[in-house]
């Protein structure tokens, strides 16, 4: 009966280091997303004046029901 507990008490123990190394290995992965994902986004910034592409296409759209763009 000792064993075991002291058996359940050493899971416990290795439960929170696994899930320490789970949530690193989590914050690691989306950070090397984050940096991808950046790498590809091109900056732009727009002044007052400046002509810009805009589609128009949701403002003449008709209604073709619940999935229909706003």
């Amino acid at each position: 009966m000792v064993q075991n507990d002291e058996a359940l008490e050493i899971n416990l123990d290795l439960l929170k280091e696994r899930r320490e190394q789970a949530a690193i290995r989590e914050a690691r992965s989306k950070a090397k997303m984050e940096k991808y994902y950046n790498s590809k986004v091109r900056n732009t910034s727009f002044k007052l004046g400046d002509l810009v592409y805009r589609n128009n296409d949701v403002s003449h759209a008709k209604d073709s029901g619940k999935l229909s763009p706003k």
